[in-house]
């Protein structure tokens, strides 16, 4: 009987019914979100892990296999365009149908499946045969981000989504520290190529079994299903909370009754996943060229412990981010980050050695927070298309296979005299178009009102800071309206009409 109950709380039957609420996501306590988003946190730090690996990869196949950069770029066509296919397709379809707990143990199967098909790869030295091993695998990490970012949003207090989903995202930062510093250990300064092929392999074998032991641990595990109307309901809650009386609630439904074709502010936020990612991407994978190019005597190796220290900063900017974010609105703070990461990209176009690398760091830093709070902002009010809405924004982590290339194709240009600094203005343009969508949310009223509809004080916090009282204007029968003020958690004076 007891192992009958058990087994019938972790089946991974087809939902019944979205309009049912199974649980209020947004009044869990703290003692029973904590795990469910601990567990998921994990899967940050697996695709952190891959992502940094990859762009290590990028440059060992390089040198292995005497390959172009151009023609290396394949790595993160194969990763990134698989995103794309998963988040609008399979994941799109399985966590729509089946809920959170089926993608992630789907996206961990691909993920283990991809990697254990590497070994006989890279064992043929075939590098088709390993992009495509890698295509597997970004399906399966594009199914987990599918579910696991509007998860980790919507499982708990709707006015604190950006700082879970960046708390969250910092453990990928510290994936993306791990891998090329171990890259540079494994993968670089071997006389033997043989060996660092053959390390390379053991690697994909440790990745497949702990991925497997991951998988078996979500479907052991108990999490909340959360549907289409706990996340409307979620949603309705956190407008009425945080704008008192029908200011919040038309904010919410004007936004959330749009049919979903006329989400343009989640479209252009998807656009700007596109742009973001892709030059994130693009700045990574070419990280190491672009200092074994521009800093004299810099081998291979050596330039891998740069990019760990450069994904260091990332992880670094993260917690600062998430720290900031308490105080100041996520949204101002993203403005702040994402004009930093175009500024700075300049001058390692023009820059060479330390002072170019150095740019590089600060660019990292500043990417840290914008992937994750594209992905809150770009989700703010869409209740019951929230799981729909996050598989067009993943999608745009489809950018990640477009513009590495074009960056690469600069770089090899003129017989490849161009080179690698050069090639940094195409991810400087990209920051650009994503840097429309933080103005966007900042400076248009339209933007604006969606997102802060949502979110309570100046750093999200819920409470009314600066100066909010909300004042609510009664209807007494007589044709007067009556202001009543709310002074519990007063601490200036706002005047909110209704």
């Amino acid at each position: 009987m007891a192992a009958s109950e058990f087994w019938q709380k972790r089946s991974l039957t087809r939902l019944k019914d979205h309009n049912k609420r199974t649980t209020n996501a947004a009044s869990l306590t703290l003692r029973q979100s904590i795990f469910p988003i601990c567990l998921v946190t994990v899967l940050f730090f697996l695709w952190g892990f891959s992502y940094g690996l990859l762009d290590t990869l990028n440059k060992h196949f390089q040198n292995t296999l005497g390959i172009t950069r151009a023609r290396s770029s394949g790595l993160q066509v194969a990763y990134f365009g698989a995103y794309p296919i998963a988040s609008l397709g399979h994941a799109a379809w399985i966590l729509r149908h089946y809920g959170y707990r089926a993608t992630f143990i789907w996206g961990l199967l691909l993920y283990g499946l991809g990697a254990l098909l590497a070994i006989p790869a890279i064992i043929h030295h075939s590098f088709a045969g390993f992009c495509i091993c890698i295509f597997i695998i970004g399906n399966g990490l594009g199914s987990l981000e599918t579910a696991a970012n509007p998860y980790i949003t919507v499982c708990g207090p709707p006015q604190h989504a950006e700082l879970r989903i960046n708390l969250a995202q910092a453990f990928n930062g510290i994936g993306a520290i791990v891998a090329p510093l171990l890259g540079s250990y494994v993968f670089f300064g071997f006389d033997n190529e043989e060996k660092a092929l053959e390390n390379v392999q053991w690697v994909y074998m440790s990745i497949a079994i702990f991925v497997f032991f991951m998988a078996g641990v979500f479907l052991l595990a108990e999490i909340p299903e959360i549907t289409d109307a706990d996340m409307a309901l979620q949603e309705e809650e956190a407008a009425k909370k945080n704008r008192p009386g029908m200011m919040g609630a038309e904010a919410y439904h004007a936004h959330e009754d749009l049919p979903f074709r006329k989400q343009y502010r989640l479209f252009h936020a998807a656009f700007a996943e596109f742009c973001y990612t892709g030059a994130q991407v693009a700045v990574a994978s070419y990280f190491i060229n672009y200092v074994t190019e521009t800093r004299p005597n810099t081998d291979s190796a050596l330039a891998a412990k740069f990019l760990a220290g450069a994904q260091a900063a990332f992880a670094v900017g993260r917690f600062i981010g998430v720290g900031v974010m308490t105080f100041i609105r996520p949204r101002k703070v993203f403005l702040v980050f994402m004009t930093m990461c175009w500024v700075f990209t300049a001058p390692a176009i023009t820059q060479r050695g330390n002072i170019g690398v150095s740019m590089l760091y600060v660019v990292l830093f500043f990417e840290s927070i914008c992937f994750p709070t594209i992905v809150a902002l770009g989700m703010r009010g869409l209740g019951k298309h929230t799981k729909r809405g996050s598989g067009w924004i993943i999608a745009g982590v489809f950018g990640g296979a477009v513009v590495p290339p074009l960056l690469a194709a600069v770089a090899d240009s003129n017989g490849g005299k161009t080179g690698t600094a050069v090639g940094m203005a195409v991810p400087m343009v990209f920051f650009l178009g994503s840097w429309t969508y933080a103005m966007a949310v900042n400076f248009w009223g339209w933007y604006r009102q969606a997102v802060d509809a949502f979110v309570g004080g100046e750093g999200g916090n819920g409470g009314q800071s600066g100066v909010e009282l909300g004042i609510r204007g009664e209807n007494n029968g007589t044709g007067v309206v009556q202001p009543v003020t709310d002074v519990e958690n007063m601490t200036g004076v706002k005047l909110v009409p209704r």
